[in-house]
């Protein structure tokens, strides 16, 4: 998931823009400004993957806006939103990633959140050690092996039952797993007899797919059960899960470690793959994964680092929505910072979340801060 802002002096435009960021999906809106200096001053404290700048402002132009982007964040992607064209050859000279012009649609913007998912990866590429090819297991945000033979390719399964056996072996982490247990969970409404076909047709596919695609990762069979050998192919989870328990372990704060668990935070555990024997799982990584973000806004918030505690904040409820401890202490800080209109949507998120989704009330605190953020918030309205 990419993590952007908007910038545009007219509130419904900004609205709008969000509306069709969230239909092209894969996009995390961490801030919208009306003023041009309040996003600077943002960019300043929080990473965002890109940034979509209207051109004509009054005050400031978005050129002007862009400049002083380039000086924060030389390679950040900028991309331009207005109704004017005549601004495309300055908007060129900036080096912007993108330049559209309204009214656009669903389409065009999908090309340029693809162009910031495209410049995210070139810099990843170059962030990392020059170092021999090695195929790379990722199972945050999905399930995928990338090949050493072509650079950036992802291995081709012959089926969905061979990638889930694979996902499954590499789940246990090199412990041997029992036949029947496979089975159980991975054909629970087969015969055993056919199952067993099924399971050892699979290993087949997945030993000689793994083999032509150049995977080191060896599957080995032996009292009644089978294994995957990672041989040394550190995977995405042991990384991310070791990064947790250090920051949670260390009384000292390392900042830089704050960015690079949230990059390394592509997605749930096997995201989208509906393995349900991946659940258990995927709950315990999230729930260490909010721990850790909840001692980082308390240190922010210890630090007076508002934007980064919101930014903190706003992550545990992307994991946990219905979250009402962190909902109510972010609708407490963007209150304190008078952030009225952001207090108001979290409140509209966490009433979502919880008496929607859920079907069930709000606690009474929460149902307290709620409404008194509402009062305030049409008393800001009548006010304007």
């Amino acid at each position: 998931m990419i993590r952007v802002i908007l910038i545009d002096d007219e509130a419904d435009a900004l609205n709008l823009l969000e509306i069709l960021l969230n239909q092209v999906g894969n996009v995390e809106i961490t801030g919208k400004y009306l003023n041009p200096i309040q996003a600077i001053e943002a960019l300043n404290e929080t990473m965002v993957d890109g940034v979509f700048l209207d051109i004509q402002m009054p005050g400031m132009k978005g050129t002007e806006v862009a400049r002083r982007i380039r000086s924060i964040s030389p390679e950040l992607p900028i991309i331009f939103t207005t109704a004017y064209a005549e601004y495309a050859l300055e908007a060129f000279e900036i080096d912007s990633t993108d330049y559209l012009l309204k009214p656009f649609t669903v389409g065009r913007l999908e090309n340029a959140v693809a162009r910031i998912m495209k410049n995210l990866y070139k810099q990843t590429n170059l962030e990392q050690p020059s170092v021999p090819a090695v195929p790379s297991v990722q199972a945050l945000g999905g399930f995928h092996i990338f090949s050493p033979l072509k650079p950036s390719s992802e291995v081709v399964w012959k089926t969905k039952k061979e990638r889930e056996l694979c996902a499954f072996l590499i789940h246990h982490e090199g412990r041997r797993v029992n036949a029947s247990f496979i089975i159980e969970a991975l054909w629970p409404e087969h015969d055993l007899d056919k199952a067993k076909s099924y399971l050892y047709t699979c290993l087949s596919y997945l030993r000689r797919s793994l083999t032509d695609q150049g995977i080191p990762i060896h599957i080995h069979k032996g009292n009644s059960g089978f294994s995957a050998e990672l041989n040394n192919i550190k995977t995405d989870i042991s990384l991310f899960e070791t990064l947790l328990n250090q920051i949670l372990n260390e009384e000292k704060m390392d900042e830089k470690y704050y960015n690079q668990m949230n990059k390394m935070y592509t997605g749930d555990y096997m995201h989208g793959c509906n393995f349900d024997w991946a659940i258990a799982r995927q709950l315990e990584l999230n729930s260490l994964y909010v721990r850790v973000l909840r001692k980082w806004s308390m240190y922010y918030l210890s630090q007076e680092k508002f934007s980064l505690a919101v930014d903190s904040l706003q992550r545990l409820l992307t994991i946990f929505p219905d979250s009402e401890i962190d909902g109510r202490a972010l609708i407490r800080l963007h209150l304190e910072l008078g952030n009225r209109s952001e207090a108001y949507r979290v409140c509209l998120q966490l009433e979502q979340a919880v008496r929607v989704q859920l079907g069930t009330e709000l606690e009474e605190e929460t149902m307290l801060l709620v409404r008194q953020t509402k009062e305030r918030q049409s008393a800001q309205l009548n006010e304007s």
